[in-house]
């Protein structure tokens, strides 16, 4: 396509220009909203892999219209891919894609559908393959979620979120799949879940139990369609910050506090963090992983399962005390 040969010839000035614009556009800086600590973590928002590393690949990514899919999509353009793009809103489809080939110099294809319907699914697949051809990489993005407890949720409400989430993902994986079988094309899948789907939470009950059903469902076909060419891996990211996402969600920032607070690295994540994580695993870089769950969280389930991290708080002072204290024990 012409405007992919323009931005190939381009050179690295327009790469390092692009890879500015995909920081400031799809990444939220958390300046200010830090702990002390998270000076060591900093965060590298340009593109970690050369450019050109996906030329030549077709990749659909779901729920790529806002926030993480958004991100990933654009770093996958970035770095040479044809990129498709499917949500259930065409209007945001159509901007999104706008506003990436701005970044990017490359066409992205906007296709709405709803992955919980297999004839969209199909009919979104079927335009990736008319215009790019079949997409051999592919990122099941596509959620849905809500807080609320569990006593207050109807039967419909949570067949909702199963349908759009674990059936989604099914649909996308088998539609995709079975073409790439019987063309004889290998693949890779990747799934955005959530940390919480190991542990399980409390309020988001068909939230956990969808996404605990995609990461025993890409364990599964990693171990069963590995022989057709085919890797299947899982991001579980903690608190990534997307525009709008914490205003909606956290307005008074009070749940904003509580998160840092649990997290060893002192600060958020970004979406270009993200989203150089996904494009390492569907690389040929890691042509070796496949059936894995990356949690990608900044060490905040780590510090959550710990009974005693909460006494990081405990000031040196006080374990003077407290070790004296304890020497003052009989027995001890």
């Amino acid at each position: 396509m012409m405007i992919s040969r323009g931005f190939a010839r381009s050179g690295t000035s327009v790469w390092k220009q692009s890879f500015r614009q995909i920081s400031s556009s799809a990444a939220v800086a958390s300046d200010g909203n830090t702990k002390p600590q998270a000076h060591f973590f900093r965060p590298v928002l340009q593109p970690m892999l050369k450019e050109g590393s996906f030329s030549g690949k077709v990749a659909l990514v779901t729920g790529g219209g806002t926030g993480l899919g958004m991100g990933m999509a654009t770093m996958l353009s970035l770095l040479g891919a044809d990129v498709v793009i499917s949500s259930r809103k065409a209007d945001v489809l159509e901007k999104t894609a706008e506003e990436i080939q701005k970044v990017t110099g490359r066409k992205v294809l906007p296709f709405a559908g709803n992955v919980s319907k297999p004839g969209d699914v199909a009919a979104v697949v079927d335009e990736c393959e008319k215009v790019f051809g079949l997409p051999t990489i592919v990122i099941n993005n596509a959620a849905g979620n809500f807080v609320a407890p569990t006593e207050r949720l109807s039967s419909n409400a949570f067949k909702t979120i199963m349908d759009i989430v674990l059936v989604g993902s099914f649909n996308v994986t088998s539609e995709v799949g079975k073409r790439l079988i019987g063309q004889e094309k290998g693949g890779n899948f990747l799934a955005i879940t959530t940390t919480y789907a190991q542990t399980g939470s409390a309020f988001v009950v068909p939230s956990a139990a969808a996404k605990a059903g995609v990461e025993a469902m890409t364990k599964s076909l990693a171990a069963e369609w590995g022989r057709y060419g085919m890797r299947f891996n899982c991001i579980a990211p903690g608190p990534i910050e997307t525009k709008g996402a914490f205003s909606r969600l956290d307005p008074t920032g009070e749940f904003r506090k509580l998160m840092l607070n649990r997290l060893p690295t002192g600060r958020l994540g970004e979406i270009n963090e993200i989203s150089n994580l996904a494009c390492y695993l569907l690389s040929d870089y890691a042509s070796w992983v496949t059936g894995e769950v990356v949690n990608f969280d900044g060490g905040e389930l780590p510090f959550m399962a710990g009974a005693f991290n909460p006494l990081v708080k405990v000031t040196n002072e006080q374990w003077d005390l407290m070790e004296a204290a304890i020497r003052n024990v009989k027995g001890s």
